[in-house]
């Protein structure tokens, strides 16, 4: 198929298993696929004559001294014992107004559910295998005009990338109300190794100090204010009374 990508920027992205696995469509993959698995592993979901497979396996892109690339790969059901391989052969070809033609040729072998799909509607499967073959190069075609894993601009000096560090909040911090900066010397080393210290019950129930602390609200003349002066006001009235019971008992 024909592609509107210059063949040396598709040369590049064949040699970048990243930008190979970006290229294969639907691919979902492995997050720790082992030392010796192939550059490119994953789970595949393929549809061919009425079925649904998910595959697991993997391929590899190996350059060619013919200027071809070949694509190996094996993969297993996911639900199931069949499986499948192929051995195919990519070569790029420059063509009209900048763009590369991509062609492919080889075999490939399966047994399981895909077989069953052969017997009862080669077309399909064959129509599926093109499909599939058309949507990588497409994807090739994208990855190559994205930038390589290393290409991508890096964070400015003093800047952390997400996840690389975690900062506390201020709110938890135990030198925010002097204004001293976290592991600025030993008073900070200790105040963090305090921090650390404590259960997360008491930093979760701890109430936020400093310029983060809720401020108190204005005390008003409500109930509150007259309870408080009624305790007060009562002592005075019973201590009268009494004075002037002692003195009417007096004069009589």
């Amino acid at each position: 198929m024909f592609v509107p990508v210059p063949e040396e920027p598709l040369r590049e992205a064949l040699a970048d298993p990243e930008r190979v696995a970006r290229a294969v469509p639907g691919l979902q993959r492995d997050a720790d696929p082992g030392p010796d698995a192939p550059p490119v592993t994953g789970r595949l979901k393929v549809r061919a004559g009425g079925h649904t497979i998910t595959y697991r396996g993997g391929l590899r892109v190996v350059a060619r001294g013919d200027g071809g690339y070949a694509v190996t790969g094996a993969a297993h059901e996911a639900r199931g014992s069949g499986a499948v391989t192929f051995s195919l052969v990519l070569r790029l070809a420059a063509a009209a107004e900048g763009g590369t033609q991509v062609s492919f040729s080889g075999t490939a072998s399966a047994d399981g559910r895909v077989a069953e799909a052969v017997k009862t509607s080669p077309q399909a499967v064959e129509s599926a295998v093109r499909r599939l073959l058309a949507r990588f190069a497409e994807g090739l075609a994208a990855s190559a005009q994205a930038p390589a894993a290393d290409d991508e601009p890096s964070a400015p000096a003093g800047v952390s990338r997400v996840f690389d560090a975690e900062v506390p909040p201020p709110a938890l911090d135990p030198l925010a109300d002097a204004g001293e900066v976290v592991g600025a010397g030993p008073e900070a080393a200790h105040a963090r190794r305090t921090m650390i210290g404590r259960s997360a019950e008491e930093v979760d129930h701890a109430p936020p100090r400093g310029r983060y602390a809720p401020v108190p609200a204005p005390e008003t003349l409500g109930g509150g204010a007259a309870l408080r002066w009624a305790a007060p006001a009562a002592a005075v009235l019973v201590a009268s009374a009494i004075v002037v019971t002692r003195a009417l008992r007096k004069r009589r």
